[in-house]
């Protein structure tokens, strides 16, 4: 056997379930306990100061350098109180991943004693080396100079890392002259974009609104594997994937992983990160096994959307970190194993006013259910217009491995809203005049108040649709696991207060026009009920037929990331992201040349790991048992025994070297076509190229050695199978 893998198989037959000290205090006691919150805010800071800081975070305002000031010290008084050391500004780069660097509160004064210190200054802004990050061109490596601001909307944490504690402040990262390098600054600018368009619409039903929310809960699905079964598997370490493997005889076909009794060491685990998730204020209420075995999820409550952002980013590192405690390795690619259920994140989206209405919950009124309708078709009609910019905002190389496999929505972006909700569409559609009957008759006439009050339980789901409609709000089901949720949510911000916009405008040319309001705004609806109704489905989005119905509608079905990306160069989208302000042509490019850069390399990682493993690990193995064959048959022979086994034998030699061959010539053709793709300047032409020529090779290669790994010996199979990956816990 393989002296790698047998050692990892060993360690976890004698590995022990983590130890977990639970809290002895009810959760609502120590949930956010590491976060400067509005109750650390009031016990550290003067009541004046206190309400200066709530009015910069509820209305926006601008933070005074004395505000500033008092703002640092109490939270440097707060963090070192619970024995932290150190600050950092907590950024989210264009990587897709979190940064951070650490600075001491210690400090000198003129005369050289030590003193503890953090000034307004460092908190309101610092200066990170721009060209170390993915800038699409903004920033040179002469170029240096970016600046990471603070978010006063986002409250800041300690994060407790082996004991070592750290004043983590959200912040925004910008370069010097200006363009967002982050995924949080759009987010905001969509967030109160949103915001902008939504209030003037919510007054035609409530003067008292003056703020809307936008509000997200997002589901976290994940894999768990032992981590000396990680370790033992090189293309799991360095791509995030399994590039190898034939299925094991049993995968999910039972369907008994699927909200099962949770494994003790995973429940272990479950509590452990959950624990640290809640003490930094993160809601979560719910876990569960998935549907894949070792597939398991974790849910939070909703939140405002930039805080449930925020809190998905830091849950990820905490899964991580706590992962390692227990001995484990959270695997959150969206397809790490061929056959199987891939990982999601699902978003669930929806606004909500001050006033305590969720405008995506039908009403107990005709009048609330009009305000329902108005946003909900508006919502579809933004997603009709803009289908393809959606789409390639959860665009990935390892999301492309997910959508249209084993129960993940498909590449074409649809509209799932249920019978009932499409009956009452329908009617609008249907309804040839418009009643002018004053009070309820008018609603009555157009079934408005025949809405549910609650639709949880009045329509089914479909696991199928990209973007369904749950009840109170859309379930955005396309996003992948491992995906920073601003991309996409900063794009349904855009396309959704967009839509607002000019829905708004029609209706009130309507309505200097004379039409009564209530008529002009059913009369704007009913024109996007028509409008829209290529993107609404409601059957399975696997089928072939769906595919071909698609297309009749003329709906995209992008499946791969290169081509999915280009609507990010289409006038449309440029003007939409540019009028708005949300981008700038600059910022917009240069996110397109990050995310084909970041394609590209991932796919060339993935080539060189398989290269590796395919002529380094397994075509030695298959030689080395292939000659152990020969000797058998050529020992047989040379006794007088040469029979039906003999002949068999023979046949698999012949078939082990035809696919070690294969594999053999596959590789050095990727190789070849890798080093034409390399010398390709433009970044799209470069990535479509890793796509259509490098990427094509995978599944041949892949087939001859899985192949391979059911004829070779199991004791000498230099890989990590499936069926432990999958079954040891």
């Amino acid at each position: 056997m393989s002296k790698l893998r047998f050692k990892a198989l060993e360690f976890v037959s004698q590995r022990k379930q983590g130890e977990v000290v639970l809290p002895s205090q009810k959760i609502s006691e120590y949930f956010g306990e590491n976060v400067f919150n509005n109750e650390q805010m009031r016990s550290t800071m003067s009541s004046d100061n206190y309400k200066r800081l709530r009015r910069t975070i509820d209305a926006g305002e601008k933070v005074d350098r004395d505000l500033a000031d008092a703002v640092a010290s109490a939270m440097r008084t707060w963090s070192m109180s619970k024995g932290a050391t150190h600050y950092t500004h907590w950024f989210q780069p264009l990587t897709g991943a979190t940064a951070e660097k650490h600075d001491s509160f210690f400090d000198l004064t003129s005369d050289g004693e030590a003193i503890e210190n953090f000034k307004g200054s460092a908190l309101v802004q610092q200066e990170p080396d721009a060209s170390s990050f993915p800038s699409g061109g903004i920033r040179n490596t002469f170029e240096a100079r970016g600046y990471s601001a603070w978010d006063p909307s986002s409250p800041a944490f300690l994060i407790d890392n082996a004991g070592i504690k750290t004043l983590c402040i959200p912040t925004i990262f910008v370069a010097y002259t200006g363009e967002a390098l982050d995924y949080k600054t759009p987010l905001l600018k969509s967030i109160k974009l949103l915001n902008d368009a939504a209030v003037p619409v919510c007054q035609y039903f409530d003067k008292d609104v003056n703020k809307v929310n936008t509000t997200l809960g997002i589901e976290q699905e994940y894999f768990l594997v032992d981590r000396a079964l990680y370790e033992a598997r090189p293309d799991l370490v360095i791509s995030g994937r399994t590039l190898f493997g034939h299925s094991p005889a049993k995968g999910q076909q039972l369907e008994d992983h699927y909200f099962g009794s949770i494994p003790t060491r995973v429940h272990a685990y479950m509590l452990d990160f959950e624990r640290s998730a809640l003490r930094l204020g993160i809601p979560l209420r719910t876990r569960h096994n998935e549907v894949a075995p070792h597939q398991y999820e974790c849910a939070p409550t909703f939140e405002d959307a930039n805080l449930a952002v925020d809190h998905n980013q830091l849950l990820m590192d905490i899964m991580e970190h706590v992962a390692e405690r227990h001995g484990f390795k959270v695997l959150l690619h969206e397809k790490p194993f061929k056959g199987v259920n891939g990982s999601g994140k699902h978003n669930n989206w929806a606004m909500s006013t001050n006033t305590g209405v969720n405008l995506l919950g039908p009403g107990k009124k005709p009048k609330e259910n009009l305000q329902f309708l108005t946003f909900f078709i508006n919502t579809i009609a933004a997603v009709n217009k803009y289908a393809d910019l959606l789409r390639a905002s959860i665009a990935s190389a390892s999301n492309d491995h997910r959508l249209g496999a084993n129960e993940a929505p498909p590449a074409i972006m649809s509209v799932f809203i249920g019978q009932q909700l499409t009956a009452v569409l329908d009617e609008f559609e249907r309804t040839s005049k418009i009643p002018i009957e004053k009070g309820d008759n008018m609603y009555l006439k157009l079934g408005i108040d025949r809405i549910p009050e609650v639709l949880l339980d009045n329509t089914d789901r479909n696991r199928t649709s990209p973007f369904a409609f749950t009840g109170n709000k859309f379930e955005f089901r396309a996003v992948g696991s491992s995906a920073n949720t601003s991309s996409p949510m900063t794009s349904l911000n855009t396309m959704v207060a967009d839509q607002l916009i000019e829905f708004r405008h029609k209706v009130d040319n309507l309505i200097e026009e004379g039409t009564k309001k209530e008529v002009a705004i059913i009369q704007v609806l009913r024109d996007l009920v028509a409008q829209s109704k290529a993107v609404r489905f409601e059957g399975n989005g696997y089928s072939e037929e769906w595919a071909q119905e698609a297309e009749k509608r003329g709906l995209s079905n992008i499946k791969s990331t290169p081509r999915a990306l280009d609507v990010y160069d289409r006038e449309e989208v440029k003007a939409l992201f540019t009028r708005h302000g949300i981008f700038t042509e600059v910022e917009l490019s240069a996110r397109h040349e990050i995310l084909l850069e970041e394609y590209m390399k991932k796919i060339q990682i993935e080539a060189r790991t398989m290269g590796d493993l395919a002529v380094n690990h397994v075509i030695p193995t298959a030689i080395a048992y292939q000659n152990k064959l020969i000797q058998n048959v050529r020992g047989l022979k040379e006794l007088g025994l040469e029979d039906e086994y003999t002949k068999s034998t023979v046949e698999a030699i012949k078939t082990m070297s035809r696919h070690i061959s294969s594999i053999q010539q596959n590789v050095n053709d990727m190789v070849e076509a890798r080093k034409v793709a390399n010398k390709v300047e433009d970044a799209r032409e470069r990535a479509i190229m890793y796509n259509e020529k490098i990427f094509s090779y995978f599944d041949k290669i892949r087939y001859s050695v899985d192949k391979l790994e059911l004829m070779v010996d199991d004791e000498d199979w230099p890989l990590v199978k499936y069926r432990e990956l999958l079954f040891l816990h």
